[in-house]
């Protein structure tokens, strides 16, 4: 079996990771991915919209591999293990240096003077205090609101206060429910995976992000390798291939069908896809981790 070179895996959790969509997930997935991440050459990244009380409790709730970091909160913060004895083992460490480059673009204001300045605007609702960070304001929008008119509007009242803000609209399918995330302009999970792997001196080449909804959108019509789930709502597939196209990037997104090991392609089952897609030479050590999982269940 020829040797890993190190990878470097970007997950999204909600949908991606986590079945907590309403396609099927596949048997054995989730089991699978955690199987290979424990590959010494495999370095687990979590980049998620949830803060990091709520990615450890997904973790637990559902069974997942240790990362070795975490970005948070749509890509305003990332964390790492303050000690290592493994994968991600010890307490969470947050990166101030991180909160160093992107608070700039908030002009000294953080979460409370957005919330403030947006407060008489009835077509958006705050989420919930846990779903709010320092520099990412979050909220519930009404899906009658025009949400080109709501857009201008919001854009036109932070510049207005001298923020540079990025608006990250997406959809919560299993709620049916639309998002919406303001984050400074230079925060976005991309920014964040292109932080980590700057600090890391990694080769950017083997690294790759999985993701499925809108807010996955700007990192995965970016340079970095991307994939998107089986189980991603058709717009969200059909925005993706728009942005790739637009780039020239077509061959950093790939969209996940279904047949590796006879899965469907939805969840991990599609993370595990884009993996031997990108990199083939991931699929030998796959076979040999679930091989190796049965002999010793």
């Amino acid at each position: 079996m020829s040797e890993l070179a190190p990878i470097l895996l970007c997950c999204d959790l909600d949908r991606t990771l986590i079945p907590n969509g309403h396609a099927e997930e596949s048997p054995d997935a989730r089991a699978r991915l955690a199987r290979f991440c424990a590959h010494p050459a495999v370095r687990l990244v979590f980049v998620s919209g949830r803060d990091l009380q709520l990615v450890l409790d997904g973790i637990d709730e559902w069974s997942l591999p240790q990362p070795d970091y975490i970005i948070g909160d749509v890509g305003t913060t990332i964390y790492a293990p303050r000690s290592k004895t493994g994968h991600g083992d010890g307490d969470w460490v947050h990166w101030p240096a991180w909160t160093d480059e992107i608070a700039p673009a908030w002009n000294g204001l953080t979460h409370d003077d957005v919330t403030e300045m947006f407060a008489d605007i009835s077509a958006i609702r705050p989420q919930e205090v846990a779903k709010q960070g320092a520099f990412k304001a979050s909220y519930y929008v009404d899906r009658k609101a025009n949400q080109q008119v709501l857009d201008a509007e919001l854009h036109g009242r932070l510049w207005r206060n001298g923020v540079d803000a990025r608006l990250v609209w997406s959809l919560d399918v299993a709620a049916d429910v639309l998002l919406l995330d303001v984050l400074p302009t230079s925060a976005s999970k991309l920014h964040a995976m292109e932080f980590l792997i700057q600090h890391l001196d990694f080769d950017e080449r083997r690294a790759m992000f999985a993701g499925d909804s809108g807010n996955d959108l700007h990192a995965l019509g970016s340079h970095i390798n991307g994939t998107l789930v089986a189980n991603a709502e058709s717009a969200v597939k059909a925005r993706a291939r728009e942005l790739v196209r637009a780039g020239a990037l077509e061959d950093t997104l790939y969209l996940a069908q279904g047949g590796l090991f006879g899965m469907n392609g939805n969840y991990a089952a599609g993370v595990l896809e884009g993996l031997v897609h990108y990199l083939p030479e991931t699929r030998e050590h796959m076979t040999l981790a679930h091989d190796d999982g049965e002999a010793t269940a």
